[in-house]
């Protein structure tokens, strides 16, 4: 009787042990979301002061999971971004616009991160010019 014990706990035991594991690596999806900007720096050039500042980064999901971008911040107060709240397929396109306010005089270069959920984490954009003062 107490041999039958015994094996029936650890059968139970075993039973218990396979169904965690398995719970465990069904946790992991294997599918990946990929963020591939066409260019990761925007060169404004020389530019006149009040001028136009919006510029556009395309970029391509090359993964084969939806990929969501959760934020994107700048380096100043300056640089405004505007992009889409919602999954990006795999396959599909999307933008993030920028714009730069050209009020202010002489060379500048910006930063803009990406934080999503694309495999290799956050990613670091550009921007870069100089503003003239209007003739």
């Amino acid at each position: 009787m107490k041999r039958v014990l015994n094996l029936s706990l650890i059968l139970a035991f075993a039973v218990s042990l396979f169904n965690a594991t398995s719970t465990e690596f069904d946790k992991y999806d294997t599918k990946i979301a990929v963020l591939k900007f066409k260019t990761e720096v925007i060169d404004y050039g020389i530019i006149e002061q009040h001028s136009d500042g919006k510029r556009t980064f395309t970029f391509t999901n090359t993964g084969d999971a939806n990929l969501l971008i959760t934020q994107v911040k700048t380096s100043c107060g300056c640089t405004v971004p505007s992009y889409s709240k919602t999954p990006i397929p795999p396959g599909e396109t999307g933008e993030l616009q920028i714009k730069y306010d050209t009020k202010r005089l002489g060379a500048f270069t910006k930063t803009i991160t990406v934080i999503s959920n694309a495999e290799g984490g956050n990613k670091i954009l550009k921007i870069k010019g100089n503003i003239v003062a209007t003739k």
